[in-house]
């Protein structure tokens, strides 16, 4: 089993509030994160698929593929958008990095299987110090 990823990046804003809670409540669990006005990051997406190389091209998937799918189905709705409220499958969410992971697993999963790969892992960084793994429901 061959492991191959790619890498794409895009900028979006979020906050990690809830409405329920009061302004000192969600400051004292969420930190700064939880800014009235929102904050953004920079973030880095690594999606890796595992397969077996194709005999003829000897690619597990053609790459040029993946990341048109990523873009596709994950870039394009998120790439200079707000997380919480321009992007239907993650407003609804806590847009914690984790949740967003997970949400971009479920955008990916199914297209990447049309083209012969299994989606292994979703890594997303939030900052140069943070990032998640999702490795799907096992």
């Amino acid at each position: 089993m061959v492991h191959i990823t790619r890498r794409e990046r895009f900028s979006a804003a979020h906050k990690l509030s809830k409405a329920e809670w009061s302004e000192a409540k969600n400051y004292e669990t969420f930190g700064k994160c939880s800014n009235p006005n929102w904050h953004g990051h920079n973030y880095v997406l690594w999606v890796t698929v595992k397969g077996k190389p194709e005999p003829s091209t000897g690619f597990v998937v053609d790459l040029s593929a993946l990341g048109d799918i990523i873009k596709e189905k994950v870039i394009k709705h998120v790439d200079h958008k707000n997380l919480n409220v321009d992007v239907s499958f993650t407003k609804d969410l806590m847009t914690s990095t984790e949740n967003l992971a997970i949400a971009f697993w479920n955008q990916l999963e199914k297209p990447i299987a049309e083209l012969g790969a299994q989606l292994h892992s979703v890594k997303l960084q939030e900052t140069e110090n943070n990032h998640v793994e999702y490795f799907g429901e096992k």
